[in-house]
């Protein structure tokens, strides 16, 4: 009828993961040759910056996995992400550290990355045997960190209830490395 306002469009899950990654293209920067040469950094410092952004990013970071007893971080950035996802779930926040950087008995796997090789460690009691772990980082590249730590959450005896990162480099070929585990990208690249 004329002068009847449209029926509102419903959005479904398809349009907000599109407009999720188009701000998370928009607020992620490429660092060309940083941390050495042929290597592309990606700074997410401008999307963590914007208050909105982030809010936005750690609710996708945090959804969708079920009950979560703890939410484990990999350093460094993934710090920032998984304590926010950690206090949104109303879970505990774990750190997984680079080697020599927890001061209590630790688990440590090695592993190697784009640009070189590295060791993290968790602490022995960080997780209990049946908890439910969702890891969270910024970015998955060739997959070493993803699956070191997840190899540190089950040498606890806890399980994995997903990998949660904002950004997948998908030719670097990560995901092949996580053994089937549940992975939500926000943004494949």
């Amino acid at each position: 009828m004329p002068g009847e306002e449209p029926p509102p469009t419903r959005r479904g899950p398809a349009a907000a993961d599109d407009e999720l990654a188009e701000l998370i293209r928009a607020k992620v920067r490429d660092v060309p040759d940083y941390p050495k040469p042929g290597v592309v950094f990606k700074d997410i410092t401008p999307l963590l910056a914007d208050g909105a952004a982030l809010r936005a990013v750690v609710s996708a970071l945090a959804g969708g996995h079920g009950p979560v007893d703890k939410v484990a971080g990999i350093e460094a950035r993934g710090f920032i992400l998984a304590a926010s996802a950690a206090c949104q779930l109303g879970a505990g926040f774990v750190p997984v550290r680079k080697a020599g950087r927890l001061p209590g008995p630790t688990f440590a796997q090695s592993y190697e990355l784009e640009y070189g090789t590295a060791t993290i460690e968790v602490h022995q009691d960080a997780f209990r045997p049946g908890e439910r772990v969702l890891i969270v980082d910024d970015v998955l590249a060739t997959g070493g960190t993803a699956e070191a730590t997840a190899s540190l959450v089950r040498r606890t005896g806890a399980e994995i209830a997903g990998l949660a990162v904002i950004l997948e480099l998908t030719f670097l070929g990560g995901r092949a490395k996580l053994g089937g585990q549940p992975l939500r990208a926000l943004l494949a690249v």
